[in-house]
């Protein structure tokens, strides 16, 4: 299972989060009634959050765990409050009347809800001793920069779970070292109307789709989307994925801000088994694809099969996702979109790898709909 790595201020906060159960963002309002980028990701990350998830918590270089995302329902992120959804001012009583979390402010727009598995220790692990020790899949804890939290893929939530339960190991059943955790935030919210808190991506298509064009007006908001629709939906060009991500480093370890990050990335698992059989990549323009997305994305392609497929392509699917393609770009992808590669032993078998598509997309009825361009 995935896992979300959050941070908090200090030790206070944390143990009143764990002991209610529930984690809210801060998100200042944007300065113009619009969505910026950087409130569309967060969104992005919400979007792909779903029950089972591993929960982490960051403070002061020291990593505390353990629980998991709970579905209330049949979903484990809501929005606080009925105009949570809107950019621009709100109004008061609407939100003193409507607000789930007590003690929250209008900037707690969206929470998502969470259990401890096994427990939540008192004792946090230094964040250096996680990342020394041996055989660690680490790749977006070391990236972790200027961000309220990240998401962490199966690997590596795995890894981080058993580091903390190993280090916590003569703490297991001693609930003295346990952090508080009480039911009753989950109880008053199974007993709540919860369909008009929904958060899901068709307010984001609304508020930031340019009517005249149907095109959506940041990527950011397509990356939202199709992180949900990759996530819960499986009738759609991409087919089935079992761990969606946005904005996962792609290039040596530098400084983050320096760093490549692919739009969408994820995989899926050989179906009844834990076993990765399928990568997916998208690269996403929210308008018109130009030449340079197609050298962009195959420089992802060669980045996943060395460090993540084992060099062989055929576990790699690409896509490119733009509002339309010039023939100069299908040409392109044509003819560059191609890696000749070795696979398997005595025989040696020699393959070609052509497995970039390219898929359009439009905003349709308040949603994002994808076709496949030949």
């Amino acid at each position: 299972m995935a896992g979300y790595l959050i941070t908090l201020d200090d030790v206070q906060s944390l143990k009143q989060i764990v002991e209610s159960g529930v984690y809210s963002t801060v998100m200042k309002p944007p300065k113009f009634a619009t969505w910026g980028t950087s409130h569309e990701g967060t969104f992005a990350d919400y979007l792909s959050m779903k029950e089972g998830d591993r929960v982490f918590f960051f403070v002061d270089r020291r990593i505390y765990g353990c629980g998991k995302l709970k579905n209330v329902g049949n979903d484990c992120k809501f929005f606080n409050y009925v105009d949570a959804n809107l950019p621009h001012g709100h109004n008061t009583t609407t939100f003193n009347q409507t607000k789930i979390i007590q003690n929250s402010s209008r900037d707690n727009r969206c929470f998502c809800v969470f259990e401890p598995s096994p427990a939540f220790f008192v004792n946090g692990i230094d964040m250096d001793q996680v990342l020394i020790s041996k055989d660690n899949p680490f790749r977006s804890l070391r990236t972790m920069w200027k961000v309220s939290f990240i998401k962490m893929d199966d690997d590596e939530s795995l890894a981080l779970y058993n580091i903390i339960i190993k280090f916590n190991e003569n703490n297991l059943t001693n609930k003295t070292f346990h952090l508080a955790y009480k039911t009753q935030f989950y109880n008053r919210l199974k007993r709540l109307n919860l369909f008009k808190y929904t958060l899901d991506r068709h307010f984001l298509i609304e508020q930031c789709t340019n009517s005249k064009t149907n095109q959506l007006r940041h990527e950011m908001a397509l990356e939202a989307s199709l992180c949900e629709i990759l996530s819960f939906e499986t009738r759609n060009p991409f087919g089935r994925w079992d761990y969606i991500s946005h904005q996962v480093a792609a290039s040596p370890f530098k400084p983050v801000d320096y760093m490549d990050k692919m739009d969408v990335f994820g995989y899926r698992f050989v179906t009844g088994y834990e076993i990765k059989s399928k990568y997916i990549i998208a690269e996403l323009k929210r308008d018109v694809a130009t030449t340079a997305v197609v050298e962009q994305i195959m420089k992802y392609v060669d980045w996943v099969s060395n460090e993540y497929a084992n060099k062989d392509y055929s576990m790699i699917d690409a896509y490119i996702v733009a509002a339309d393609f010039t023939d100069e770009v299908k040409m392109m992808a044509k003819k560059h979109g191609v890696r000749n590669y070795t696979k398997g032993y005595r025989p040696t078998q020699f393959c070609v790898w052509d497995s970039l598509k390219m898929i359009k997309y439009e905003v349709q009825s308040n949603d994002v709909v994808f076709s496949a361009i030949n």
